[in-house]
């Protein structure tokens, strides 16, 4: 979005932040609401999405902007005062892994997500100053590839070894509330943002028309929320596993974190166990716990450093030798062109059903409506999943994704009719008038 005419100053500001909190690493930051002014507002609200669902009061941003300097005026007044009130977030279900579950998702009203950017703007500055590399979800200039490529690069480098997949159950829903104040408290005091935050924390939510209030958690889908989960993990584990856990190991380890998600490679089996023993007793100190089914211990080896050695796995899990799954890959062992072992990555399975069931329930739903919008439609669907799966190795899966959904058309837009069925010919003749993208890497990938 283009800046406004308050960005510099706003920059300024954040700079001004960013670099006291350098300065005072230690130290509880206790003015920072004072930053927060008319024209903080403005570049918070340029920062929000405007095209999101709406919330509670279904107030969307085109109504919100027709009086948007009064709006910006009295939402600072009611956040400086006290008197703000955090509405409920309303909350929805997604489909989760393969469709059996859903995640719950909660979307605040458009104005408190505006008030959510410019609190998450402040935090930021603060904690972008704290954060370790190895955090990669939901931070400026990082992203969900980058984290991937360092787990790449550090299997191939360490040889594989030993990988293990970290899954905190329900996390979002089971963040505690205390601690994270406690953890919030240590290096920001001003007493606006604080109040602010466990205002949001005890919002409530609305399903069904009822409102509950959880005594712990933070809905998934507001504006604060990923930014509060990072510096909850930063404290429960980054920190922990920088300070306290690699010194004390025989071996190399790294952590790479994605929000939630969680891998930690190791270069000694012992060292593993070693972590296996003390993480739930680490968890659980901070109200969270380990997923039983999804937390395992991989034997990752190279194939040819492997010998004899029988796979294990962690948990009760059904064990698959030599992979695991983050974002969304599957990364595995296999030999390049030129006969060299290297890790690999494919759209993991459960992905890549849960795509494609997205795709054709979309089909059924509007297979009436012109096909030129549908296919224009279909487009960006398939652009999007091109955008974040078109990673070298990976692209047969992106052609067998297009041929499915190509499929999965075929099969609605005969349904349109009860006299014809569109045979493959017509089909192809129909993707010559309007065609769909084909399987792609993404540009940052191709030389």
């Amino acid at each position: 979005m283009a800046e406004t005419s308050g960005s510099t100053t706003v920059s300024t500001k954040l700079e001004r932040i960013a670099k006291l909190a350098r300065e005072m690493p230690q130290a509880a930051l206790a003015t920072l609401a004072h930053n927060i002014d008319i024209d903080w507002l403005r570049e918070a609200y340029r920062r929000t999405r405007k095209d999101g669902a709406t919330g509670v009061d279904r107030q969307t941003a085109r109504e919100y902007a027709n009086n948007l300097d009064g709006n910006l005026r009295s939402l600072l007044e009611r956040a400086k005062s006290g008197t703000y009130v955090a509405p409920p977030v309303r909350r929805v279900h997604i489909p989760k892994g393969d469709g059996s579950q859903t995640r719950p998702i909660g979307i605040p009203t458009f104005e408190d997500k505006v008030l959510q950017r410019a609190v998450a703007m402040a935090l930021e500055a603060v904690y972008e100053q704290s954060f370790l590399d190895c955090s990669y979800g939901f931070r400026p200039g990082r992203s969900a590839h980058q984290a991937l490529q360092l787990v790449q690069s550090q299997t191939v480098k360490m040889a594989g070894r030993w990988v293990l997949e970290v899954d905190i159950r329900n996390f979002f829903g089971t963040l505690d509330h205390s601690h994270l104040r406690n953890i919030v408290r240590k290096r920001v005091r001003d007493g606006v943002l604080l109040r602010l935050i466990g205002k949001w924390l005890n919002a409530g939510v609305m399903e069904d028309g009822a409102i509950t209030y959880p005594e712990s958690g933070t809905p998934q889908g507001g504006v604060v929320s990923p930014l509060l989960a990072n510096v909850y993990l930063h404290e429960v584990l980054d920190e922990w596993f920088a300070r306290q856990v690699v010194p004390r190991l025989a071996g190399r380890a790294i952590l790479v974190r994605y929000a939630d998600d969680v891998v930690i490679i190791f270069e000694r089996e012992a060292d593993a166990h070693r972590v296996i023993d003390v993480l739930p007793k680490r968890l659980a100190k901070y109200g969270l716990t380990l997923h039983p089914d999804k937390t395992r211990l991989v034997d990752f080896r190279r194939p040819d450093r492997r010998g004899s050695a029988s796979p294990i796995n962690y948990g009760d899990a059904p064990s698959r030798p030599g992979t695991f799954d983050l974002l969304g890959f599957t990364h595995y062992w296999a030999k390049s062109r030129k006969g060299y072992w290297v890790v690999k990555r494919k759209t993991a399975a459960d992905r890549f059903r849960r795509a494609l069931k997205r795709i054709t329930d979309w089909c059924q739903r509007h297979l009436h409506e012109p096909v030129s919008e549908q296919r224009a439609a279909l487009t960006w669907k398939l652009l999007g999943h091109f955008g974040y799966f078109g990673i070298p190795g990976n692209f047969q899966k992106l052609k067998t994704f297009r041929y499915r959904v190509v499929c999965a058309w075929r099969k609605w837009l005969s349904r349109r009719s009860q006299r014809t069925r569109i045979s493959w010919e017509g089909l192809n003749r129909l993707l010559e008038r309007h065609p769909l993208p084909r399987a792609r890497i993404r540009p940052s990938y191709v030389t």
